[in-house]
């Protein structure tokens, strides 16, 4: 344990978002995610037993979001009805706002989630049962103290 961190931080998964540079990206995924056959860089990380909107709290307490871009935080759109928004999504948007993002979440295709996926720096595996449970998060940067 250490202090300031979130308990649900493992030491893999804080190596994996302490390595990652700005413009990487990091998935946190459902259960039903292909997370294990999606993860190139072999970079995968199991929380299972924890939800996806709880994950995410815990990595956006450290990870800066990238604000150079129109969007760093994408979530799988709806099959066949790309127009609705899941509910797990608000989760997701509570979760970004307490970290201080005020951007939207992109929906993406599904396959074109999966690709964005594999080009992913590392995915998170969680136990997320509710569908469409998936966030990609892009990492930005830490200016230094003005002043």
């Amino acid at each position: 344990m250490l202090k300031g961190l979130d308990p649900i931080l493992g030491p893999d998964l804080l190596s994996i978002l302490r390595s990652m540079g700005h413009g990487d990206e990091i998935v946190i995924a459902d259960a039903n995610f292909p997370a294990a056959s999606t993860a190139m860089g072999g970079r995968l990380v199991r929380a299972d037993g924890l939800g996806a909107p709880r994950v995410a709290e815990a990595v956006l307490s450290v990870l800066p979001l990238d604000d150079f871009v129109p969007a760093a935080a994408f979530r799988m759109a709806v099959v066949d009805r790309p127009e609705d928004v899941p509910a797990i999504a608000t989760h997701f948007a509570q979760a970004l706002k307490q970290a201080g993002y005020d951007g939207r979440i992109e929906p993406l295709e599904r396959h074109a989630f999966y690709a964005r996926a594999k080009a992913a720096y590392a995915i998170v595996a969680t136990g997320e049962t509710r569908l469409y449970g998936n966030l990609i998060l892009k990492k930005g940067v830490i200016r230094p103290d003005a002043g």
